[in-house]
């Protein structure tokens, strides 16, 4: 299966690991924008206003065409900041695009109470509570 991996930057970290895992079994794995530079966006913002509004508009097309281009998404959704199994507006707009598209959504971890909460129960995604194996039944 190809698998789009979708997940805040501060969560890059943990990728290997998964990718790891998913690659034994014979996972095709696609990578987060910036996964090379995280924090890339924060150069971009001091650029000024114009050329972080033209890179961000970039990088929603680019994970657009990401996610067009998988057969699922899996959301690494860890705590950040306290919030438990965060989901940010970024990964937001890419599990709602595999919705739209009708692509497999898993979630690592449980939905968290977030401003998107009601929205992603409706998307009905596959919570895997950490279990990676889960996938194959898919």
């Amino acid at each position: 299966m190809k698998i789009f991996i979708c997940c805040s930057k501060h969560f890059y970290h943990q990728i290997p690991c998964i990718q790891e895992q998913l690659k034994k079994v014979g996972h095709e794995l696609t990578f987060p924008n910036s996964y090379e530079d995280p924090f890339r966006e924060e150069e971009e913002k001091k650029k000024g206003r114009q050329a972080h509004i033209k890179w961000k508009s970039e990088m929603i097309r680019l994970q657009n065409e990401k996610v067009k281009n998988s057969d699922a998404v899996l959301v690494l959704n860890f705590e950040k900041n306290g919030q438990r199994n965060y989901i940010g507006g970024a990964t937001f707009l890419e599990i709602f695009k595999a919705f739209e598209l009708g692509k497999k959504i898993f979630l690592f971890n449980p939905i968290p109470e977030s401003i998107f909460e009601d929205e992603l129960i409706a998307m009905n995604p596959i919570v895997l509570n950490k279990n990676l194996s889960r996938i194959n039944n898919y």
